[in-house]
């Protein structure tokens, strides 16, 4: 019985971390896209609103769940940035100089521009995300004179992204909160000496829902922010196109972890039901005249978007129709119904 149980928590993890994959995937894919159909400058302020947004509403919050509160600024913001990338499957590496100077670096591979994503993306969109996340720490803590110093960027072609928070002895103005310095090294990370999550309060079923969540949290942020940021036109076209794009190139390794196979109308049906399912989602799947039916009672990702536009439905859509063109050729997939794009959702699959 034991051996069942384990197995089958095993198999449902393994089915988060797909999830956790795939939306990965489409995170990196939707930057991406905005690099090649709007630009660079666009790209770097989307960047950047994204990443200012997580930082505002994570960042607070995630010092007290992993209690680093009563480290000092410098301290606290890169043993933050070591354990919550942690906790989300990132590699990440951090080193105490002294309670004034503390270290992060991201080695090789990047996390966040995985495989050769990392061609595509412009120093200036790696600078944005710096920007908008790691110069603000001092300003969240209320301490004006922490700042962030960057000494290597690997979409440059260094050997990897890295910089450490340093408390100055006077309040820093805006600008000043994220300069460079690539010429200077970090130090070497130790393992043993690096701070580590409380295994009490961090065991594994938490820790494997947290990994496939981190991945998904970008996408809560980053279509509410492109919508916002070009208008839901052109938004629920960028949303749209990722979508479907990533969908294409995943259904292959999301299918093989939830146990399903290629085919026609009736695999991707079943498919589609088991992946909402992954991702905690309620839904119903039913037999219609002609096809199936998928009826999608919730979309937790979205649930508590306060500036939720109709158009952030189009990141399902595009995801679905290039998921079912990896499954089978000519598997049709549309939204029948879902007042607002909102929950309850009506798929229609044949």
């Amino acid at each position: 019985m034991a051996a069942a149980a384990d197995s089958a928590q095993e198999a449902r993890w393994q089915r988060w971390r797909a999830i956790a994959d795939l939306y990965h995937a489409y995170f990196t894919g939707l930057i991406l896209t905005v690099v090649t159909r709007r630009g660079t400058a666009d790209a770097a302020e989307f960047v950047f609103r994204v990443f200012r947004h997580q930082q505002q509403e994570r960042f607070l919050p995630g010092l007290d769940k992993l209690g680093l509160r009563h480290l000092p600024p410098a301290v606290a913001a890169a043993q933050y940035h070591y354990l919550s990338n942690w906790i989300g499957g990132v590699h990440v590496e951090y080193m105490y100089e002294s309670d004034a100077k503390a270290w992060i670096r991201y080695p090789p591979p990047r996390w966040i521009w995985k495989g050769p994503a990392i061609c595509g993306i412009p120093g200036e969109v790696s600078r944005a995300m710096l920007r908008g996340w790691h110069a603000n720490n001092g300003a969240a803590l209320g301490d004006l004179r922490l700042g962030f110093v960057c000494t290597k960027q690997s979409v440059d072609g260094q050997d990897g992204l890295e910089g450490y928070y340093y408390e100055y002895d006077h309040p820093l103005e805006v600008d000043q909160r994220l300069v460079f310095a690539r010429h200077v090294e970090a130090p070497l990370f130790d393992a043993d000496s690096a701070p580590a999550l409380p295994v009490a309060s961090w065991p594994k079923p938490r820790l494997e829902k947290a990994y496939r969540n981190y991945a998904m949290e970008y996408v809560r942020t980053a279509a509410p922010v492109m919508v916002q940021l070009f208008g839901p036109e052109d938004a629920g076209y960028l949303l749209h196109l990722t979508g479907k794009l990533i969908g294409m190139q995943s259904f292959d390794e999301v299918a093989a972890a939830l146990g399903k196979s290629r085919g026609g109308a009736k695999e991707f049906a079943s498919f589609l039901n088991a992946l909402l399912a992954a991702q905690d989602d309620a839904a119903d799947l039913a037999e219609s005249e002609g096809g199936f039916e998928i009826g999608q009672q919730s979309w937790k990702l979205m649930d508590d978007v306060a500036d939720y536009h109709p158009a952030i439905a189009k990141v399902l859509q595009g995801l679905f129709e290039g998921l079912a063109a990896g499954c089978g050729r000519h598997i049709g997939v549309r939204l029948q119904a879902g007042a607002g794009g909102k929950p309850p959702l009506l798929w229609s699959i044949g």
